[in-house]
């Protein structure tokens, strides 16, 4: 009997040592179960919170160059340059001046790439202005002598033309050729100084030293912009070096 009970004893103590291990073991696989929870969820988070910032910096117009946005420039439908005679260098009209009443000008060219102009240019500039909010053109044309780029839009430039537009005038202010302020604007077009020619909807103009240029395009490109730009930077102007 003594023997049977030590037997029966052992076997206890076996279940229960078996038991214990089998506990510890479903303890083990939780704890494994939510260590592994938790790095999922941590990950997640870190994921969470790079991605946008990650994707924001891939998308960065500022870190592309001004040809990735648009069409090319075969496809653009452009024009030759325009050289046009520059005036009205230096010649300011409008409230401040000996011309107070003079607030409107009549440019002999569309776009303009010279001419009379009011007092103050556009300082600080945005780089991008809608029909709303679009700064006179007397105020812009000052920019020009001051070595401005200046990209007009018509009002049929939409979706991923405007949006190209947008990148670009992001990406144009980073040029060499817009100087360490960034002398580059892209304007809505007002119509009430004169419409584009037929099958143009993107112009380009710049006051030179010597001249006044122009380019008129039919689709919106960051090629043709790239190569305006270089041709005739900031320093070729009237005024390079003011604001």
């Amino acid at each position: 009997m003594a023997n049977k009970s030590k037997t029966q004893d052992r076997d206890r103590r076996a279940k229960v040592e078996a038991m214990r291990r089998e506990q510890q073991a479903r303890e083990r696989r939780k704890s494994v179960l939510f260590i592994a929870i938790a790095v999922v969820i941590g990950v997640g988070l870190v994921v969470a919170a790079a991605l946008p910032p990650y994707l924001k910096s891939r998308n960065d117009p500022t870190k592309k160059s001004l040809s990735s946005f648009g069409v090319a420039a075969s496809a653009a439908a452009c024009g030759a340059v325009i050289n046009d005679p520059p005036t009205k260098s230096g010649v300011h009209v409008g409230p401040g001046t000996n011309t107070p009443t003079k607030t409107r000008v009549k440019y002999t060219t569309v776009p303009p790439s010279s001419g009379e102009h009011f007092v103050t240019p556009v300082v600080p500039a945005k780089a991008f202005y809608t029909a709303k909010d679009r700064p006179p053109m007397e105020n812009l044309v000052h920019n020009l002598e001051h070595g401005y780029t200046i990209i007009w839009y018509d009002s049929t430039v939409t979706g991923k033309q405007l949006s190209d537009l947008k990148n670009i005038s992001q990406s144009a202010r980073r040029t060499a050729a817009a100087g360490s302020t960034g002398k580059f604007i892209v304007s809505a077009w007002d119509t009430s100084y004169g419409a584009f020619p037929a099958g143009k909807h993107i112009a380009l103009s710049h006051w030179a030293a010597k001249q006044g240029h122009r380019e008129l395009c039919g689709k919106v490109s960051g090629a043709v912009v790239n190569t305006f730009m270089k041709t005739f930077p900031y320093t070729d102007s009237p005024e390079p070096n003011a604001a």
